[in-house]
């Protein structure tokens, strides 16, 4: 039997809550989830509670905030000119945001608040500052393979 070691390609269904139980994300039932583990697509911390696990095992792993998505940045805000927003889309708080940095990167942004001179933005994970509760079960584990 085959268990989770870094590159692997793992099967799984997932549930990601908060401490407090509220679901935010978790895969349908009859659709698993698949992804290489330790390359950067899971939270560390649940990367590292993924290894050594085998087909047919099951886990529920609580995942500090700072090992998850990390803490909240309050540095992460930042009032960006209206002239950089399509101007036929109406802004409105919580709605997300996607930028291109000049370096190619892909960052996501929340709308805070929607001024005159600015709209305000909050650039942190929207999971940022939680500790997070998943809980997993392992379907499959193929070693070696990329997606």
């Amino acid at each position: 039997m085959s268990r989770i070691e870094n590159g692997h390609v793992v099967s799984l269904y997932f549930t990601l809550s908060l401490l407090d139980g509220v679901r935010v994300d978790g895969t349908q039932a009859g659709e698993p989830w698949q992804v290489v583990v330790g390359q950067g697509d899971l939270p560390p911390g649940l990367d590292r509670c993924l290894l050594g696990l085998a087909p047919g095992e099951q886990g529920r792993f609580v995942v500090q905030a700072a090992d998850a998505y990390g803490e909240r940045d309050e540095n992460a805000r930042e009032i960006l000119p209206r002239a950089q927003f399509p101007g036929d889309v109406t802004l409105s708080p919580g709605m997300a945001f996607g930028f291109t940095l000049p370096d190619g990167e892909e960052v996501m942004g929340q709308v805070i608040a929607v001024g005159a001179s600015g709209i305000e933005m909050d650039f942190n994970h929207p999971l940022a500052g939680y500790d997070l509760v998943f809980e997993v079960d392992i379907v499959s584990v193929q070693e070696g393979c990329a997606l």
